[in-house]
């Protein structure tokens, strides 16, 4: 099984190989892992007492960055590097001053594992929520350095839970920190019990967000005395829904940040917005449509909204939702929100509601006109703390 696992990564990368031919995302997954073992000795040379951290992309970096921060308040002296796989983190974050340097995680073989691992020698490493990369756990655990599953949530369908070789790999792991009993309960099953119930450091990290808001003059004034709906990472099968509503709906306003740039023109053109690159106090006064073609904004636009949509529930899974919550706007998104806690939870105490087709978005648009902003946050307040119960653990 180890063979077997070793060629699907090699697979993989020359699929993504073929792929950056005509691909940017691909192509730059590839660029950014050239000569990356020689950047990288260069880089750490002369430092010790190294921390790696690794998230997948941008979204589980928004769940590491308390972990970071927290981690540096208590050793200032530790170096901190941060990996991550999908070139949307690293391009949005390789230049973030909480750690010391950023690179991209070289592709899970042996030996790229053992050389990444004797380079940096790092004293501790933290992986967060999804990310198990086994030939990376198993030489750590042969070094003997501490391997900590950080913000971590398992289901029942997973791999670790269907089959053996899945579940020793975890056997490299010193200690799970996990967001929800049902997570532990299924560690436990299979015979693991280093296990913390943290909670999820998200909610640390979007309390952060409000405390160190930022200002964007340009909405504030596009958002003033109007309703304003904020529609976040949005797919087109969003946004097909998005234009049919905005066509018949003109006395709001719209912000719609879609998740892939690629297709802006398009979105321009049925929505007839005005893009935030080409936005000035004039003409933002005399368009109801604005769409955000800047990256990693979002997060700081909820605040000039009333409502929020969140992309990706047509798809493969909804986007991040608590950016929205923690400002008290109620939530909107696709079918496919079943994995995620906070979506369930929210429904409940009826902060979100999952639409199926343009029908039942008019109506939950419509019943969350008088919405109490309180419910979204009380429950980011009552289910943050997550980042002290790692900190003080370790």
């Amino acid at each position: 099984m180890n063979i077997l696992y070793t060629i699907s990564i090699k697979s993989y990368v020359i699929a993504i190989r073929i792929a950056a031919l005509f691909n940017f995302k691909a192509k730059l997954w590839v660029e950014g892992r050239k000569t990356i073992f020689q950047k990288l000795a260069e880089a750490t040379k002369e430092d010790h007492d190294i921390v790696w951290f690794h998230c997948a992309s941008l979204g589980e970096f928004e769940q590491g960055k308390p972990i970071i921060e927290g981690y540096k308040i208590k050793h200032p002296t530790h170096k901190i590097l941060l990996t991550f796989f999908s070139p949307t983190g690293y391009e949005i974050r390789k230049n973030y001053d909480g750690v010391d340097w950023v690179f991209y995680l070289p592709a899970d073989t042996k030996k790229n594992a053992k050389q990444f691992i004797s380079i940096i020698n790092p004293i501790k490493v933290f992986f967060i929520k999804y990310e198990f990369w086994f030939n990376y756990m198993a030489e750590l655990n042969k070094n003997n350095i501490p391997f900590y599953s950080v913000s971590s949530i398992f289901r029942e369908e997973q791999s670790f839970f269907q089959y053996d070789w899945f579940a020793k790999q975890l056997n490299n792991v010193n200690h799970f920190f996990v967001q929800d009993e049902n997570s532990k309960e299924l560690l436990k099953n299979i015979g693991f019990f280093n296990c913390t119930v943290a909670g999820d450091t998200r909610f640390d990290s979007v309390i952060s967000n409000i405390q160190n808001k930022i200002s964007i003059p340009l909405i504030e004034e596009f958002s003033e005395n109007k309703t304003t709906i904020i529609c976040g990472s949005t797919w087109p099968k969003d946004e097909a829904l998005l234009a049919k509503y905005i066509k018949e709906n003109p006395n709001y306003n719209y912000i719609i940040a879609p998740h892939e740039m690629q297709h802006i023109s398009e979105l321009k053109n049925q929505t007839n917005a005005l893009l935030f690159s080409k936005a000035n106090n004039i003409n933002i006064r005399n368009n109801n449509v604005l769409i955000i073609d800047s990256i990693g904004i979002l997060s700081n636009i909820y605040k000039y909204g009333n409502l929020a949509y969140i992309g990706g529930g047509f798809g493969s899974g909804i986007h991040n939702i608590l950016e929205a919550v923690t400002f008290g706007l109620p939530v909107v998104f696709g079918p496919n929100y079943q994995k995620f806690k906070e979506a369930n939870e929210l429904i409940e105490l009826e902060g979100a509601k999952s639409i199926s087709n343009y029908s039942e978005l008019k109506t939950t648009i419509l019943a969350f006109n008088d919405f109490d902003s309180s419910i979204g946050k009380n429950y980011i307040k009552n289910n943050a703390g997550a980042t002290e119960v790692i900190i003080d653990s370790l």
